[in-house]
């Protein structure tokens, strides 16, 4: 019995081509939660950037990675915060390697420089292009839970050598989000599950990318969009239709979720 659904944003919930969430899945996610199943959103994005999921009657997020677990009412469930000696490490790979860093908080995405791979996100997902910043008058404040670096894989190899108790978790070419090592989608899922006493094996969860594989293969039923990566599709163990053509309804129906 599935008992707490957890939902993926970019690409699972919002598509990439219209920006939006498709009816489909609104009103499935609505008729599932009617039923007594309770939905948590698990993003790389922070808790406040959902406007988008404003109609989607979920009970709690893992933002950022599963880095900050929070009620939808914003009561705090597990939160696990970027050592200062890891920040400035990362600021002093930055500046020698010639890579953007970004702060990914609840009132924003701040970088040090704005480049065209910055830009180029942001467009990708429908967001303003963030503000260039002292990101260590953000830092001091101490609510960062998760950093964004702006490079491809090849360099990701080279600089979280050098943070051995950071993880990075791509979901596009151009960027990777960068976490507390030992934190990520399955341990917010988990956190959760904890909180309120349900089974990892009564879980279902949606995701499309590559920081959704550890969440997937933890669910009870983990469940690839059919827009997902190769990572993502090989540790599913179910594959839907993609976010444009009803993936979510459509699983929620073949497991009798709905």
């Amino acid at each position: 019995m599935i008992k707490a659904i957890f939902l993926d944003v970019d690409g699972t919930l919002i598509s990439f081509k219209t920006h939006r969430v498709p009816a489909s899945a609104l009103d499935a996610l609505r008729e599932a939660h009617a039923r007594g199943v309770q939905l948590f959103i698990a993003t790389g994005r922070a808790a406040a950037d959902l406007a988008d999921l404003e109609a989607i009657p979920y009970d709690g997020v893992a933002a950022l990675n599963g880095a900050d677990c929070l009620m939808r009412d914003g009561r705090v469930v597990a939160r696990h915060p970027i050592p200062r000696a890891d920040f400035e490490k990362s600021l002093a790979l930055s500046a020698e390697l010639d890579f953007p860093v970004g702060l990914e908080l609840n009132d924003g995405v701040f970088v040090n420089r704005v480049t065209p791979e910055v830009v180029r996100l942001a467009e990708m997902v429908a967001h303003p292009v963030p503000e260039q910043v002292d990101l260590r008058a953000l830092f001091d404040r101490g609510d960062c839970c998760q950093m964004c670096f702006y490079f491809d894989p090849e360099l990701e190899t080279r600089v979280m050598a050098e943070l051995p108790s950071l993880v990075a978790s791509r979901w596009c070419p151009i960027f990777t989000d960068v976490n507390v090592r030992g934190v990520d989608k399955a341990t917010g899922m988990a956190e959760f599950a904890a909180h309120f006493g349900f089974a990892n094996g009564e879980t279902m969860a949606f995701g499309d990318g590559g920081n959704d594989v550890a969440m997937l293969r933890a669910a009870g039923a983990g469940v690839a969009m059919g827009n997902a990566c190769d990572e993502a599709l090989a540790a599913a163990d179910y594959v839907t239709a993609s976010v444009d053509d009803d993936g979510i309804r459509r699983a929620l129906e073949h497991f009798g979720v709905i």
